[in-house]
């Protein structure tokens, strides 16, 4: 198919030759699961150790603290790797490339489970922030080729359901499960999974070719995009706002009277599960209102966080708050990736990547800004200074839509690719 093909204008009339032969939509859809088993191992991976820090710590002689740089030095491997990993491997197919993380992340949690000192163990997961990474990098693009664009949002929604699966389910199942059989035997199934999700990758993934020019250059010219920049400031300034309060929730449950380890364990729950049910809708509203959606996310997470603090003698609004919390920032990633793939569909691994970098950059300084908060200034005044910075950088990122209007985002991007099936 030669490029004029994808003019406005004969998008509608352009035959498809037999080499791009639209399967079923089945096959695709596997494909997109395939991706969600992804996200839910490699999420999964990353919060297990929260689960059994206690248990880690005692076994391998260190204290918690020290236990604790695990998931620490994963973070800082993905910040590293994220907007990296496309031009190092840029003809790799992304089949391939994605069924390799997995096994990466399978090699990770083994060596884990057999580490038999805590530097073993701090270098097995740098090896899972590789993975983390690289996956969230490379799934956009990879969905971006496998959906048309007006399914987009709902294609990721799939494939982050896996990630709101593993954020409900992760550590109350990693926790019971440690107690019971030990912490080692918690990366033992982590590992299993890992391996089931590889081969499942490697039969329904379809072969997809590299989004797009891959390279430092490319990168480059991605930074250096007004556009871009401003988006990832503004995903910084979200996530980073959320990960300000989130990190201490539990100083900011401990200020509701009678909320004991039962009660909090009970407002972690609506929290995931709100983040479950904003995933599911996020895609549609994506897919149909963009702007709209990228504007009233983090405006409903700054309200709600603010109201949890507020209303912190009151149980019943402090739940009402924790179940729109949830639901707000449980859609974030799903907006985030679709504006990505709107404004950056010809760079889309390399944009991606940045993406993908900022939240990982989020995490650690959101929960670090959130902690000099508390310690100067207390609880109250970080859920408000946290959920101002949510609410500008959704005002930010809500004007920054480039799409070409006519062409659907990601159409020159499955040009690229060619051999990737479309729904």
């Amino acid at each position: 198919m030669t490029a004029d093909c994808l003019a406005p204008d004969r998008l509608e009339t352009t035959p498809i030759t037999s080499d791009e032969a639209i399967p079923r939509a089945r096959s695709v859809w596997l494909a997109v699961a395939a991706l969600g088993l992804g996200g839910f191992v490699v999420v999964t991976s990353e919060f297990l150790p929260a689960s059994v820090l206690s248990l880690i710590a005692a076994d391998l002689g260190i204290s918690e603290g020290v236990a604790g740089q695990a998931v620490t030095a994963t973070a800082l491997m993905g910040l590293a790797t994220a907007p990296t990993l496309a031009a190092l491997v840029p003809r790799m197919d992304r089949r391939l490339l994605l069924a390799l993380l997995t096994g990466l992340a399978l090699v990770s949690n083994v060596t884990v489970a057999l580490a038999p000192s805590f530097p073993v163990l701090l270098v097995s997961r740098l090896l899972l922030g590789v993975a983390i990474a690289g996956f969230w990098s490379m799934s956009l693009s990879a969905v971006a080729q496998l959906v048309p664009a007006e399914r987009l949002g709902r294609a990721m929604t799939a494939v982050n359901a896996g990630v709101s699966l593993a954020t409900v389910a992760a550590v109350p199942l990693g926790s019971y499960v440690g107690d019971a059989l030990g912490w080692r035997a918690v990366f033992w199934m982590a590992a299993a999974a890992a391996a089931v999700t590889f081969v499942l990758q490697l039969a329904w993934l379809p072969s997809i070719a590299p989004a797009g020019a891959a390279g430092l250059r490319t990168l480059w010219d991605t930074v250096r995009s007004r556009v871009v920049l401003t988006g990832l400031v503004a995903i910084g300034l979200i996530a980073g706002g959320h990960f300000s309060v989130f990190t201490y929730v539990r100083p900011a449950a401990d200020q509701v009277p009678g909320l004991g380890a039962a009660g909090l364990a009970t407002l972690l729950l609506v929290f995931g599960i709100g983040s479950f049910v904003g995933n599911l809708v996020a895609g549609p509203l994506a897919d149909a209102r963009l702007s709209l959606a990228l504007l009233l996310g983090p405006l409903v997470l700054g309200v709600s966080t603010t109201s949890f603090a507020v209303l912190s003698d009151w149980y019943a609004g402090v739940l009402v708050a924790t179940a729109a919390w949830g639901i707000a920032f449980g859609g974030i990633p799903t907006l985030a990736q679709t504006w990505v793939a709107r404004v950056e569909p010809d760079r889309l691994e390399s944009a991606s990547g940045l993406v993908v970098m900022m939240f990982q950059l989020a995490i650690a300084l959101g929960a670090a800004a959130g902690g000099l908060l508390i310690e100067t200034a207390g609880v109250r005044t970080d859920y408000v200074v946290g959920a101002v910075a949510a609410v500008v950088g959704g005002v930010l990122i809500s004007g920054t839509q480039r799409a070409p209007r006519g062409v659907p985002a990601t159409a020159r991007t499955r040009e690229v690719a060619g051999s990737a099936p479309r729904a």
